[in-house]
This record gives structure tokens, sequence and C-alpha cells, in this order.
């Protein structure tokens, strides 16, 4: 079986989570079916990858581009394919040549939904008018496509709320996974004291982007109350927009002036640096307003570290709150930006549970080792790999 997955991330160019997914799911599809990976970017040296393409270099580069751009990349990629018994991709980036593909030559076209557009409007903000376009893609691409991967029930809800014209019976749960051999406990501390973090003083840790939809200004309210002798680390980088990226500096800067401990690592770690860091935090922190699945939080897990975490999208389908964790109540405030209808009251809640983390080392260390077991029984790769062929398969008549 021939199978073409078309992604915009591929490492060394990964900066979210469905990059972490297309990553450690290929390496786990190639020993299953004759994968070629087709990706954005510059070559690659992994034997995995058949090509990685760069937008064309007419465009402007306003934010319309690089919606534009996905699509000059889309029908290059779509041009490549020919030959493939099945195409597979993955966010509205390349969902567009997973349907040109099909047009083209008559190929099934599977497509992971990471995301839903429709439910991430503060993704104007990076694109501008082309945000239009992503709508578009994504929605031309689900609407068509032979079978649509939710990355868990939460994201399958959406898909079918947000795309009722989706027949249902085409929408499957597929869980990310994580591999637990690289994710694990490590003791080294030399990454610490690279960053002056003090691995004898408690520590509360958030991992992820700079964007509206991981609630970085809801943890930065919430830290005002954190317990004064907790450090904060923040490895937070990739703003959606430089204004964004402006904004929480200013706020980082701010909580400095009356809390000292407090770390922003705006740079994108190896993942071996982020594991240490897990590994030394007591509590891990993920103020998300929008997850479909939620993927750092099995990191921190499988690292031991205890959770607490909006219970949004998918993320309730892995912190089991009381058990690896606790779940934070979150209820939406309907404007563009994804906000809780009480941001202050949420930002306490986040509060109050960090600090009931802090307060009791027994039952947070009892909370760590909960979260590894849960991600070994649960959440293995070869698990995610096999039932991705047997869904191909289905699609092709086997």
């Amino acid at each position: 079986m021939k199978v073409a997955l078309l992604t915009r991330e591929y490492p060394p160019e990964v900066y979210g989570g469905a990059g972490v997914h297309v990553e450690y799911l290929s390496r786990a599809l190639a020993g299953r079916v004759d994968l070629a990976v087709r990706c954005w970017g510059a070559p690659r040296s992994s034997p995995l990858v058949a090509a990685a393409y760069e937008p064309w270099e007419a465009l402007p580069t306003a934010r319309q581009g690089a919606a534009l751009g996905a699509m000059s990349i889309g029908l290059r990629m779509a041009a490549d394919v020919e030959g493939v018994d099945l195409v597979h991709s993955h966010t509205w980036y390349v969902n567009f040549p997973g349907y040109l593909s099909n047009l083209l030559y008559g190929v099934p076209h599977v497509m992971t939904a990471h995301s839903l557009e429709p439910l991430r409007p503060w993704k104007a903000e990076q694109l501008g008018p082309g945000y239009a376009l992503s709508l578009y893609c994504e929605r031309t691409a689900i609407e068509s496509a032979h079978a649509v991967i939710a990355v868990s029930g939460a994201m399958r809800d959406d898909v079918l709320r947000a795309y009722p014209s989706v027949d249902p019976a085409r929408v499957h749960v597929i869980h990310n996974g994580i591999d637990a051999d690289e994710y694990r406990p490590d003791g080294a501390t030399d990454v610490l004291e690279r960053f002056g973090v003090d691995p004898g003083r408690p520590s509360v840790m958030f991992v992820g982007r700079v964007t509206r939809q991981k609630g970085i200004a809801h943890l930065l309210d919430a830290a005002e109350h954190f317990d004064p002798a907790a450090q904060l680390i923040l490895c937070a980088g990739a703003p959606d927009t430089p204004e964004i990226g402006a904004e929480t500096r200013a706020r980082v800067l701010a909580l400095r002036q009356h809390r000292d401990g407090v770390f922003w690592i705006d740079d994108v770690l190896p993942r071996a640096e982020v594991v240490q860091l897990l590994s030394h935090a007591t509590v891990f922190v993920c103020p998300s307003v929008y997850e479909p699945f939620g993927l750092i939080n099995l990191e921190a897990m499988a690292c031991e570290v205890p959770v607490v975490a909006s219970a949004v999208g998918g993320i309730p389908e892995i912190v089991v709150d009381g058990v690896t964790g606790w779940l934070v109540p979150f209820e939406a405030g309907g404007d563009a930006g994804g906000a809780p209808r009480d941001p202050a009251a949420f930002a306490a809640a986040i509060a109050e549970r960090v600090n009931a983390v802090l307060a009791d080392p027994v039952t947070a260390a009892a909370m760590g080792r909960a979260g590894r077991r849960r991600v070994l029984g649960q959440f293995g790769w070869d698990a995610v790999a096999d039932r991705t062929v047997r869904l191909y398969t289905s699609l092709l008549g086997g």
C-alpha cells in the first residue's frame, strides 16, 4: 500500500502538537505501509521524506500571503502524488492538496482533524484576510474526505457540529500517542542549571506556543496568586503575531516586578531539554481555551508530573480529574479570542488547583506516577498506527 502523507511540519521544523503527531505517526507507519512524506520547508535528510516545498516566491509577503502560500504548495504536492494508493493530510495547510489528489487520481483522501478553523477565530490575527482561505481549504477537504480522523471524542463532536453535512460514519476517533521511552523522568539537572532554575524549589511549568488558544494570558493572571515559594517556567515561543509576543513579554516583565523565579524560555528547545525541565516540575499547567487533544499533557504525564488543565476539548480524555491531576472548569465567553466568560474566576480556579498540588507533595507524586501508568496503558504509537492502517485498508476494500 503506497501512502502519501502530507504535512506542513516535519522535523526539524516542528512547532506544535500536529507536527509532533506527524513525526511519530510517520515512524510507526513506515514499517506497515510504503510511506512517502511531503512537507513544507527546506529539504530533509529523512528517508521518509519524498519532497519538501517552499511557497511560490512571487506571492505577497503580507498576512494573506501565508494562506496563498499554503495553496501554492498544495498545487505542487497534488501534482507530485500521482501513483499512490491513498493520501493522508494533516491540518488545513495541506488538506487542499489531499482533496485535489482525490479529484485528479481517484485515490481516497484521509484527513486528520487536529483542530478546526471555525473554532479558532483568533487565527484571523495571524492570517488576516487569509483566514477566509483557511476556512475554505478545510471545509472543502473535510466535507469530501473519504475518512476524517478525529484525535479525540470531543474533536469528533466538534467536527459534526461545525460541518453538519459530514456523514458521522466517516469520522473515526484515533487518539494521539506518545513515545514513553523518550518522555520519561530525567534526574539530571544540567538544563535547569543553564537557565538558572533551582531544582530545590517547587516549580510550575507551561509549554506551548504564544497564542490565544493556549491561554498563556490566563496563566499569567493565575500566577499572581501562586504560592510565592514556587518558580514559574514558561517554555513559550512561536508567537502568532508580533503584537501577541510583545503583549506576553510585557506581562512577564510585570510579574517579575513582584515575584522572583519567573523564567521565560522563548527558544524552541530540543526535546530532551524539555523532558528534563518537565521531570523536575512540581506541576504542569495547560490553561488552553481550545484543545482538540492536548498532547503536551501526555508528555507531562509521561514524565510523572501532575497536570492542572482546562476541561476543554480532548483534555478530559487524557487527564483523570483527581487521579492524574486536576481539571479546571471552563465556560466560553463567545468572543473572537476564545476568552472565558469570567476570566478572573478562571484564573483563580487555576491558581487554587496549582496551589493544592504545591501544598501536598505526597499526593502530587502519586498523581505523577498515576499519569505515567495511564500513558503506558493507553497511548502508545504502535496502537495508533495499527488503527490508522486498519482504516486505510477498509477504504481500499481490504
